[in-house]
């Protein structure tokens, strides 16, 4: 069973673009929970569908796996629940992690997020200079809460 901890904080700042690679991404719901979110995203040339418990806990199930991209693309376009999630994705290490940016676009425009996955619920670890307020907690900041309820509306 896969098992997600992660921590999610707002982006404050530019300082995080530099060196930065990024990958586009395009992910849809098709479902929202609870008790699950079933979503496909298409990043990087590969296509995935992942099914996560729904929930603002820091460690939640977590289950993903490859599809054709022709079918992501096709689930996309006809049986998403909620407009599709448009972004590019940051890869970005510091202290000995991996952090990743989401730079939001289309109608989530000017979200910037970060996410840090980390082993244990309880680890500890440095925050990089443009990071901002924690926003873990907080169901806004979800994805697929964005999917209906997106940033720019709010």
């Amino acid at each position: 069973m896969g098992i997600e901890i992660e921590r999610k904080f707002l982006v404050s700042g530019d300082s995080w673009r530099a060196g930065a690679a990024g990958v586009r991404c395009r992910q849809g719901y098709l479902c929202v929970g609870p008790p699950v979110a079933v979503r496909v995203r298409i990043m990087g040339g590969a296509a995935h569908i992942n099914v996560k418990k729904s929930t603002l806990e820091l460690m939640r199930s977590e289950f993903e796996y490859p599809i054709p991209v022709e079918d992501a693309e096709e689930i996309l376009a006809h049986l998403c629940d909620g407009v599709v999630i448009e972004k590019t994705r940051y890869t970005i290490p510091f202290g000995g992690l991996i952090w990743e940016v989401d730079a939001f676009e289309g109608v989530n425009q000017g979200l910037v997020v970060a996410e840090v996955e980390l082993e244990r619920a309880a680890q500890s670890f440095d925050k990089p200079p443009w990071v901002g307020e924690e926003v873990s907690g907080d169901p806004r900041y979800l994805n697929s809460h964005l999917s209906r309820r997106p940033y720019t509306m709010w």
